[in-house]
C-alpha cells in the first residue's frame, strides 16, 4: 500500500488547538481545490509514490508522539485512512487538515479531524459538502479562513445557521498570514462575541513563508 507523499519533516503544529507542541508532519500531494489564499501550492503535484510501512518508520524515526496528515487535500487518496487507522493502532495521537470536500466519515473515529469551512475569499465556498459537519465529533475542529469582513460575517452565519456536535472553543478564525489585519479580525470577535477562538499561523511567524520542511 502506498500514497503519494510531498514532504515528512519535524516542526512545532503551527495552527488549531495543538499549536505549540512538537509535531510531526506528513504532507500528501494533491489537492482538488485552487482556494486563492493557498499557501502550499508546491503540493498540488510534486511529490514521490512511498509504501505506508515506510512513511511509518520514518515517523518513529522523530520520536514524536503527535502526527498531522495534511496536504493539499489528504483525502484525495484512498489509502490515507488506512494509514491513519495503522497511526492510532500504533499508539500514534492523529489529526488530519482536510478542506470538507471528501467524506470524512472513512476516517478512524480516534483521528481529531480539522475541517475548513471555505470562505467567499477562498473562490471555493460552492464545493463546502455540509454534511460533513454531522460527522465531526466532540474533540474535532472546524476552522474559518478570514481574509475581510465578508468572509468573517460568512463564518457568524454559518456558526448560527449549523447545529454542531463540536464544541465551541474547538471553533477557529484563522486570518490570511500578511493580508488579513488582525486588529481588525480581534476587534470583530470582540464585539460579535462567537463561542469560539481566534489564531494565527505560529510557524510562519517562526520561520519565512519561503521555507518548507518546519
Amino acid at each position: 500500500m502506498e500514497l503519494i507523499v510531498n514532504e515528512i519533516f519535524c516542526s512545532i503544529q503551527g495552527e488549531g488547538l495543538d499549536q505549540g507542541r512538537p509535531c510531526v508532519m506528513v504532507r500528501l500531494t494533491g489537492c482538488n481545490l485552487r482556494c486563492s489564499y493557498c499557501d502550499t501550492k508546491y503540493s498540488f503535484d510534486e511529490g514521490k509514490s512511498v509504501s505506508i510501512n515506510s512513511i511509518i518508520k520514518k515517523i518513529f524515526s522523530y520520536g514524536v508522539n503527535l502526527v498531522e496528515i495534511t496536504g493539499g487535500e489528504p483525502l484525495m487518496q484512498k489509502n490515507t485512512p488506512l494509514l491513519i487507522k495503522k497511526l492510532i493502532d500504533l499508539g500514534f495521537e492523529t489529526l488530519i487538515e482536510t478542506n470538507g470536500t471528501y467524506d470524512i466519515g472513512v476516517l478512524e473515529g480516534e483521528c481529531v479531524k480539522i475541517m475548513d469551512i471555505k470562505t467567499p475569499s477562498s473562490k471555493m465556498e460552492k464545493f463546502n459538502m455540509y454534511s460533513n459537519l454531522e460527522k465531526l465529533q466532540n474533540k474535532d475542529q472546524l476552522k474559518f479562513v478570514v481574509l475581510d469582513k465578508n468572509d468573517f460575517n460568512f463564518a457568524l452565519d454559518a456558526i448560527k445557521t449549523v447545529k454542531f456536535k463540536i464544541r465551541p472553543e474547538n471553533i477557529i478564525f484563522s486570518p490570511v498570514f500578511n493580508k488579513t489585519d488582525l486588529r481588525e479580525l480581534a476587534s470583530w470577535i470582540i464585539r460579535e462575541k462567537p463561542d469560539s477562538r481566534m489564531q494565527i499561523q505560529i510557524h510562519k511567524v517562526i520561520w519565512p513563508e519561503s521555507m518548507r520542511g518546519v
